[in-house]
């Protein structure tokens, strides 16, 4: 599918309460149909065991996709899934100690909520940036504070890292994330949970940053 920036275009957070009609499986299998072009696990109840199983199977409802799997927070179940990636915050493994696991050629995605985050991220390890939260959002109720677009751009600004905007996002948000400069929008429940994931996903399409069309 191309280059990473690319690939965040639309990033999709699964969500296993709001999946919990169709499960995690056919909710990516529909939005990738609908122009999903990343795809995070996140699953914050589940053992390894758990989410290395999931992404086992979210791997082969993937194949031939070209849409990466990254899986959040649980890089023993990233390595052990052979995942594409993970994607960390700031509280979590270290950077340095994710790339260990992973190895070399592996996606590993930073949650940065704020100037000095961003800054600090270690090009040499990470390779892109999860930027937010834009706005507050119930599917992560530990967020920091909400930044707006305006704070969003701010970031943008300070890494030449590809990134993705994180928090609250929905279609109507479209302009101001592009506004902003990201490369990406990473959405929860806008996709997760609605009636129809493909359709839903489609709702994304007008968003094209300039060059990646």
């Amino acid at each position: 599918m191309g280059t990473l920036r690319n690939q965040l275009r639309l990033y999709l957070v699964t969500d296993p309460r709001l999946c919990a009609g169709i499960g995690v499986v056919e909710t990516v299998r529909r939005a990738v149909a609908g122009g999903v072009s990343m795809v995070q696990l996140r699953d914050k109840d589940a053992t390894t065991a758990q989410r290395t199983d999931l992404a086992v199977a979210l791997k082969t409802a993937l194949h031939g996709t070209g849409v990466p799997l990254v899986i959040n927070d649980d890089v023993v179940a990233a390595a052990a899934a052979n995942a594409d990636g993970a994607h960390i915050g700031q509280g979590d493994i270290s950077p340095a100690q994710a790339r260990a696991i992973l190895g070399p050629d592996k996606i590993l995605g930073l949650s940065c909520e704020t100037p000095r985050a961003v800054r600090d991220a270690d090009a040499s390890l990470v390779d892109y940036l999860g930027l937010g939260p834009v706005f507050g959002t119930a599917t992560k109720t530990d967020h920091a504070q909400p930044i707006g677009f305006d704070g969003l751009a701010q970031l943008v600004a300070l890494s030449s890292l590809p990134n993705v905007a994180i928090g609250g996002l929905k279609p109507d948000h479209i302009s101001g994330v592009l506004a902003s400069g990201a490369d990406g929008m990473a959405v929860v429940s806008a996709i997760c949970g609605q009636p129809d994931p493909c359709i839903a996903s489609r709702a994304f399409a007008t968003f094209q940053p300039e060059g990646r069309a």
